[in-house]
């Protein structure tokens, strides 16, 4: 089946999932969208020992040691200044992919997974815990790179059929790196006192592999066509993908995107930002990417171990409960990949805000009910495995695909760079503020998440279409009739004479 052609019965392309499509997607993915995912939890079982180590050499430097709120923000820093690090790395994404190509910036880039491993993992032989906040810097910026090249890469070698499957493929590993992180930080495992460097320098192991293998794989075609303007590489590289398909329909559909962009360059972030024409797309790539930081997924996978204690979980057990959610993630996440070109992306983005701001609101009642209703502690940790697994459903990959396929070649990496930044960005936000959050506002402190979860499920559903089996060209004429649509409704034009449909755009110029 994976040979299959790629044109069919009524003239337009499509495409079967061959074992070369399969082999990037799971490289590409496994040496950096796993490290993602692992980032984010690695610091959650050890917490306590890298506060002790933090203490320990602050008392030999300077004879005294830390107070607790000190230590507090020690600790938020060293969680938080990953997400530093990746906002510079989405900053920077739009050079490297002109520059090296989706291909060679995922090479290239692992060197820093390699110089972040080392200085985390000698951080305690050394005495240095400004090691460790540098380290988680240093593998930050890989994560901002990475984070938006890999679904840039899938996005444009997987024909459309198949882009939403491949486009989820990352978010699948970013689950799958929160539980490996959660399985090598049990006690029986890497969890003890002195393995805690070993545990936070293993992200090299993936990142080995991947510059192992990855340099055998072709660039992305459409980079090689639109961007290089080199037909022979191009063919090359969609034979490797396609195999023994037809590919003359593809060729022809990069070539006619590649004619309407003959006079227009790659832009930057602040053309893009002028560009009146994709408003609409902008607005919405802002939109999905701050919102799935935001809706507070990042505090359950930062702090999990504290919010179960806070819950009311034995200490003895909150080990093997954080393992339990890891395992919901990796199935919701299948869940979600295998079901996104039969049911959209759509109903995924707001079926999965949605249910995480019932259960970020189920968590607030359950604390407070708790002392009066000792069940509760169940039901609010069933509210923290709901929001893992509605975020790993559709919110956490989602949002990357549709940056990918929002935009023509001219206006995507500058894309990737906005919804990369402000994805960063609110990760920063929260990660370091939570701790203080839930300090001062208690159980309330989810109901933030709950009213952001919400927004961004309503605004789904009112303003973004389908982009399910469509090309990158009739995406983009979508979204020109939304902003035709939206400026006739401005001037009062009357009903009848521009009716709308249920996406925003106008029923005329779809007919055509």
């Amino acid at each position: 089946m994976a040979e299959e052609a790629l044109i069919d019965s009524s003239g337009k392309i499509s495409g079967h999932l061959t074992k070369s499509l399969l082999a990037v997607a799971f490289l590409s993915s496994f040496g950096s969208s796993l490290l993602y995912g692992y980032n984010l939890a690695v610091v959650n079982s050890p917490a306590d020992y890298i506060k002790a180590f933090y203490n320990s050499t602050q008392v030999r430097r300077h004879g005294v040691g830390l107070d607790e709120q000190t230590l507090t923000v020690m600790y938020s820093v060293t969680v938080s200044i990953f997400a530093i690090g990746g906002l510079l790395g989405s900053f920077m994404v739009g050079v490297l992919v002109g520059r090296f190509g989706r291909k060679g910036t995922l090479v290239y880039s692992t060197v820093l997974v390699f110089i972040g491993g080392a200085l985390m993992g000698s951080s305690r032989l050394c005495g240095s815990p400004e090691m460790i906040i540098v380290g988680r810097f240093i593998t930050g910026i890989h994560s901002g790179i990475s984070l938006s090249v890999v679904p840039m890469y899938l996005g444009e070698i997987a024909p459309k059929n198949l882009r939403g499957f491949l486009g989820l493929v990352p978010s699948i590993f970013i689950c799958i790196g929160v539980f490996m992180a959660q399985i090598l930080g049990l006690h029986e495992l890497l969890g003890k006192e002195e393995y805690w460097p070993l545990f936070l320098s293993l992200v090299v192991v993936p990142t080995f592999f991947q510059l192992l293998l990855l340099p055998w794989f072709p660039e992305s075609p459409r980079y090689l066509l639109i961007e290089k303007r080199n037909i022979h590489a191009t063919i090359t590289a969609l034979k490797w993908y396609r195999r023994k398909s037809n590919i003359q329909a593809e060729v022809e559909e990069m070539q006619e995107e590649q004619r309407s962009l003959c006079s227009v360059q790659t832009l930057s972030v602040l053309e893009l930002l002028r560009d009146r024409s994709v408003r609409w797309q902008v607005l919405t790539v802002m939109v999905v990417n701050a919102g799935m930081q935001l809706s507070g997924i990042d505090a359950i996978w930062f702090y999990t171990n504290d919010i179960f204690e806070n819950s009311g979980i034995p200490p003895s057990q909150i080990q093997y409960t954080t393992v339990g959610t890891g395992a919901i993630e990796v199935i919701a996440g299948l869940v979600g990949c295998f079901t996104i070109e039969r049911v959209g992306r759509r109903p995924l983005m707001i079926g999965g805000f949605t249910f995480m701001g019932i259960c970020c609101a189920g968590i607030t009642l359950s604390l407070i009910l708790q002392v009066h209703m000792p069940f509760m502690h169940y039901i609010s940790v069933a509210c923290v495995v709901g929001i893992i697994a509605g975020f790993c459903i559709g919110p956490a990959g989602v949002p990357f695909l549709m940056t990918g396929e929002l935009f023509k070649q001219s206006h995507r990496p500058a894309a990737f760079i906005v919804g990369g930044s402000l994805n960063w960005m609110s990760n920063f936000l929260v990660g370091f503020i939570f701790p203080f959050l839930q300090m001062s506002a208690g159980a309330f402190c989810y109901l933030v998440f709950f009213g952001v979860s919400m927004g961004v499920a309503a605004y789904v559903y009112y303003f973004i279409p389908e982009t399910r089996n469509k090309t990158f060209v009739e995406i983009s004429q979508m979204f020109c009739s939304k902003d035709n649509a939206m400026e006739i409704h401005a001037l009062g034009v009357s009903a009848h004479s521009s009716k709308m449909n249920g996406y925003g755009t106008l029923e005329e110029d779809l007919e055509k």
